[in-house]
Parts: structure tokens; sequence; C-alpha cells
């Protein structure tokens, strides 16, 4: 038909050009020549093939894979190793033309679309031989789309409105109120609003947002809150503390805490650890049924951690992955704990490498089901804005190379991840507020603005929590 015969022709076209000057016009339009334009960026391929195409472009132009594999946490560049390192002593002149077949079985019509200003020269990626510095990322396995996954800034002033985004786009169905794109909307709620509090736990589970505990004006909390995301409604929970672990066991008041954690897990959600005005010696996990508006205490096997509050909390798999935090006399922990929730059995682990500097009031994010990251917190004489990274599968700690603006120090900021995106806002460094959201892109480590506020506004808080839904997507 009318495009095989295109192709046909196009292909004829293109192997006019003699090699090696084939394979560099190929791999210019691919995003790997110099000159070659930005609208020619290797991100139009998926992953899989870009990866190839990487490999086989450093097979052609350095030759096989001598380099060590990189040791600094990095998904990208392990899988870009990988792939050059795979083809082993393939032949240069074969590496090319495999390039170039894969470039026409992805994209046939690839020459025709060369700007007659490219003059294709072989690149070396010598990056790849310098492992102790940041090495370039491969666009396309930031986002398989062909767009950047990092968005552009937005500006929104102290009364919301924005000054600079037109983006519209529905982020969630039931909140039709909300329709901007990457800036922060205040919402149209109803219902009696729970007080005004900090150091509370807040977790999203079947469409509805929780908060629990928290501190007002220097006192603790016990009250349950929920906002139905679909009706945008807010009520309390009258919720009641199981004392026994029989039908007829007697209830009781849940104790007020604050600084505890929030985690949502299947059709239920946990409480973990937390300031109470009468401490006691170990991390209490408490665990709330939506269904029965009953919270339990549950019993835990293993050395449970030293109580505490201001820690981090993360679901990873079916474990709770406990970092730092403050202890009841205000010893600042860097301690590391991960329960079980199968068998709820704690255990607490000796990590190699340099761990964070104790703290508290940071914030944690799991990637790839492998990496546990952490961001920020502060001690009683600073704050911090160092990034360190976990390996869950060698418990491993590292400090990674960061891209983009480096964020300025804070503490009580909140994070919410979504897809490979990890978005910080609030916080502040014990002067003012922090008034940017940010995002980090998890497989980057490239950090970027989405947006800044105007004025005092609770978003530019020192204390602050964030729920995933809530995020503007």
């Amino acid at each position: 038909g009318r495009s095989r015969r295109g192709r046909s022709s196009r292909a004829m076209a293109s192997s006019g050009i003699a090699y090696p000057d084939r394979f560099y016009a190929a791999a210019a339009y691919a995003g790997f020549g110099a000159g070659a334009p930005s609208t020619a960026a290797i991100s139009r391929f998926q992953n899989d093939v870009a990866l190839l195409l990487y490999g086989l472009h450093q097979q052609a132009t350095v030759g096989p894979c001598n380099v060590p594999k990189p040791r600094a946490w990095s998904p990208v560049e392990q899988s870009k190793w990988t792939s050059w390192h795979g083809l082993g002593s393939m032949p240069s002149a074969e590496a090319m033309r495999l390039f170039v077949k894969i470039l026409e079985e992805e994209d046939p019509g690839w020459y025709s679309r060369i700007p007659e200003f490219i003059n294709p020269q072989p690149v070396v990626d010598i990056e790849m031989h310098k492992p102790k510095e940041e090495p370039d990322i491969v666009p396309a396995l930031t986002n398989g789309t062909g767009t950047s996954s990092i968005p552009e800034p937005k500006t929104i002033s102290e009364n919301g409105s924005s000054v600079e985004t037109q983006d519209k786009v529905v982020i969630l169905e039931g909140l039709s109120t909300v329709s901007a794109h990457e800036e922060w909307t205040a919402l149209s709620v109803s219902g009696q609003r729970p007080k005004p509090r900090y150091e509370h736990g807040a977790t999203v589970l079947q469409d509805k947002m929780y908060i629990f505990g928290g501190n007002h004006n220097g006192r603790y909390l016990s009250d349950l809150q929920v906002l139905d995301l679909k009706s945008l409604t807010w009520s309390k929970v009258d919720a009641k503390l199981q004392a026994g672990t029989s039908d007829s066991a007697k209830t009781a008041q849940v104790s007020p805490c604050a600084g505890h954690s929030l985690i949502s897990c299947g059709n239920k959600f946990f409480s973990v650890a937390g300031h109470t005005k009468d401490p006691s010696d170990s991390i209490t996990v408490k665990e709330f049924d939506p269904h029965t508006c009953t919270w339990s205490i549950v019993k835990t096997y293993g050395k449970p951690p030293v109580s505490r509050g201001g820690q981090s909390v993360t679901l990873v798999g079916t474990t709770l992955v406990v970092f730092g935090g403050e202890d009841a006399k205000r010893c600042l922990l860097n301690d590391l704990h991960i329960l079980d929730l199968e068998t709820m059995t704690w255990d607490d682990v000796d990590a190699i490498g340099t761990p964070p500097a104790p703290r508290s009031d940071h914030v944690a994010a799991c990637h790839a089901d492998r990496y546990l990251l952490i961001f920020g917190g502060g001690s009683h004489a600073t704050c911090f804005n160092d990034l360190h990274v976990l390996d869950l599968q060698t418990m491993e700690w590292s400090r990674p190379k960061q891209q983009g603006p480096i964020p300025s120090p804070r503490a009580g900021h909140a994070g919410a991840t979504v897809g490979e995106n990890w978005y910080i806002v609030g916080g502040g460094n014990n002067k003012s507020g922090v008034s940017e959201t940010l995002v980090l892109n998890m497989s980057t480590l490239a950090w970027s603005v989405v947006s800044t506020v105007e004025g005092r506004v609770p978003l530019a808080s020192e204390v602050f929590l964030l729920s995933n839904l809530l995020m503007l997507k």
C-alpha cells in the first residue's frame, strides 16, 4: 500500500549514506549526536528501546563496556550500564548497523526529517568513566511520552489566583471545584472544620481523608476527623479504643498524641509512634477499623523501637520502615526499624554506609519498592536540606548527586509521591516558612520548583502535612 511504498522510498534515501556517516546521522536524529535539535530527543522512544539505543551508541563510539557498574544510587545509570555491558564484545561496525536498523523500525521516516544543518559527529559518553560525578541522564528514562516529567514553575498569589499558568485539568473525580493544573487551589468545603493543629497525622482511605490528633496551642489532641473527598464534607468520627481482645471488652478513649504517623494499608490504617502526655518506653502501634469506628492496640513481637515522635514511617510492600524522630527526652534519633505487617514483628536494622544525622520532622518516600529516600528535617540547632538514599536490598546508605536547584534547609515539611515525582511543600527553617512547592524526580534525582506562594499563607507554614489525593496533579 501507500505506507509501504513511502517507507521503502525513505529507506532507499537513507541507504544512500555510507557508514559511518549513516550511523552518525541516525545518532544525531535520536538525540545522541552533537547539534541534534531538541525536537529530535531520544525521549520519543519507549524506555526499553531508548536503553538499547544507548548501549549500541556506546558500543559503536567507545567500544565494549569496561567501566565498573555505577555504585552511586541511580536507577537510570544502572540501566544504562546494564544495556551497554550486555553487548559484550560486539564490533563497532555491527553496533552501528544495529542502531540504524532499530531506529528505522521505530521511526521509518527519520532520515527525511533530519535538518540540513546537522553535521553528524561521533559523541563519546565520557560521563560513564566518571562514576563519582553526576552522569548525564538519558531523557527517555524520565518520561516515555516524549515530554519532560518536570513541570514548569507556576506562581500563585496570596488569594490563590494564578499569575502564570493557564493549564486546566480536572484532577480527581468528585473534586469538581478543582481544575487548576500544577497550582494550589483553595477548596470550598462544608461541615464543621477541625480546629487548627500541627504535628497531626493524615491519610487517605477509600475516598476519605482522615486527620488524627495533633498539637493545638501546646495541647495534644485525640479527635479523629474525616473529609469526604467526593462531597468535600468534614465530619467527626466517634471513635473508641478497644480495651481488650474479646467482643465484650470495654472501650475507652484513645490517648491524645502528636508527632505520630498515619499509614493506610488495605481497608484500615495504623497510627505509629507519637508523643503523649505519659509516654511509654517503646513505640505504640494502633489500628483503626473504619467499619466499626474502633481503635485497637496492636500486639507486636520482637524488640520495639524506643518511643518517639517526628519520625518518618514509610509503607514498603507489607512492611513499615521507621526512621529517626525525637524520643520523650528530646534526644534526636537516626535509628532504623522495620515492622513486618504480616507477622507484626519488629526488626532493628544495622545498615552499612553513613546514615543521615539524627533528626526529626523530615520526610521519606519509597521509590521502585527498593529505595528509601530521606529529605530534610531538623535538629535542635539547625535544619537540613540533604538527601539520603537507603537501598533496602543491600541495606546501604548513600548520598547521591542531585540535579537542578538544591532546596533550602527545612523541617516540618510534607511530601507525597505521584508516580516517579515526589512533591515537597511547606516547612520552615526556624526563621520563616518556605514559599515554594518542589518536585523531585526520583529516577533522575532532579529538583524543580512547581509553584511559589506569596505572603503569609498556610502553604508556607513551618509545620505541614500533605495527603496524596489532595496533591495537584
